[in-house]
């Protein structure tokens, strides 16, 4: 089966570009729930918008696979007399690259356009010569004189921020915002579409996850863990291509895009679950990259291991340039690779399995 055919890459571009801001998923979730719908027998959605479609319902033996479906934002925090306005972070956005940026501002009647603004190069002398864009200087103009000409366009304290930067095709390379983790949303609705073309008949209830709010502490994970209450999980998220300028691999890892997916060995990833997923590339010659956490995993995977008695969790990363920019960059290797490694381990995963380490 073709991964990126033409309706998975019109479906891969629409998701992609759709804002899904932590706390605001819903549209995002509409277009994902939409695509999913012809692969899976049944879907449902949590309090604060979790969404997950499953196949084979009614089976006691219960097997997750996950991402996240939000994606880094701003607040507006302040509008000024001189109509700027002021910020906070939803999520780990970076103030470093928000300069230039031209955003959307969401209201109650539509998006606003903006920009962060930044004073010219040949305006910054003396203690202002190396002016740095800290958070408490940052702010967006949105060609409004004054407070009231803010509040007319409907800007309000409280509303959400996203950058208007779209989804584009660099070589190999997908490029745009929200590849972390909207990616990974693409990658289990394409193995639950594996599923259906190759007619698999699966022995458990397989649980095709889409959380919110895992960019502000792994809420939705959270409460979709206890909700589901699943005898095994699989997580998939991004993690850093350390190969590019000014990172440190001897700090931070060697990953390199193009090289395959990343597994981490982490005290929240089970270790019998993770030998599984390593045999499974073995097998089926899936080029693998290897990490390490040091306490968490900083990922959904550390939601699901730790809820209840415990289940069963496993990570399996995407490698991606540029983290929380906006021109996040993924092989189109690696992300074919990452589906067919989650769908070979699925597939092998026997009903009733327990994976205890004794």
């Amino acid at each position: 089966m073709k991964i990126f055919d033409k309706n998975s890459s019109a479906f891969l571009h629409e998701y992609l570009n759709n804002a899904s801001p932590t706390g605001f998923e819903a549209p995002g979730q509409r277009i994902w729930m939409d695509y999913l719908k012809p692969y899976v027998d049944t879907f449902e959605t949590d309090t604060y918008g979790s969404a997950y479609a499953v196949i084979n319902p009614k089976a006691k033996y219960k097997v997750v696979i996950e991402a996240h479906a939000d994606e880094i934002s701003w607040f507006v925090n302040h509008i000024g007399k001189d109509g700027m306005i002021r910020v906070i972070r939803n999520g780990g956005s970076d103030h470093a690259i928000a300069p230039s940026k031209r955003v959307n501002i969401h209201t109650d009647k539509g998006f606003v356009t903006g920009v962060f603004g930044w004073p010219a190069i040949h305006t910054r002398k003396g203690k202002d010569a190396n002016m740095s864009p800290t958070l408490d200087k940052i702010f967006i103009d949105v060609g409004a004189s004054s407070k009231d000409e803010v509040l007319k366009l409907g800007i309000q304290v409280g509303n959400v921020i996203t950058y208007k930067d779209e989804l584009i095709q660099i070589g190999d390379y997908y490029v745009g915002r929200a590849l972390d983790n909207k990616m990974g949303g693409f990658c289990i609705a394409q193995v639950a579409r594996m599923l259906h073309a190759n007619k698999k008949k699966l022995p458990f209830g397989l649980y095709i996850v889409n959380s919110v709010q895992e960019e502000i502490g792994l809420r939705g994970a959270q409460m979709i863990a206890n909700t589901i209450q699943p005898n095994v999980a699989i997580v998939t998220d991004v993690t850093h291509d350390t190969s590019t300028p000014h990172i440190e691999p001897k700090k931070y890892g060697d990953t390199k895009c193009g090289k395959g997916p990343a597994v981490t060995f982490a005290p929240s990833v089970h270790n019998k679950l993770l030998d599984l997923i390593i045999k499974t590339a073995k097998t089926k010659k899936i080029d693998l990259q290897r990490e390490v956490a040091s306490r968490s995993t900083g990922t959904d995977t550390d939601a699901f291991a730790y809820t209840g008695r415990g289940i069963p969790s496993a990570l399996i990363s995407l490698p991606l340039r540029y983290m929380h920019t906006t021109v996040e960059m993924a092989h189109s290797n690696d992300i074919e690779d990452v589906i067919k490694l989650i769908y070979e381990t699925v597939i092998r995963i026997k009903d009733g399995q327990t994976f205890k380490y004794l």
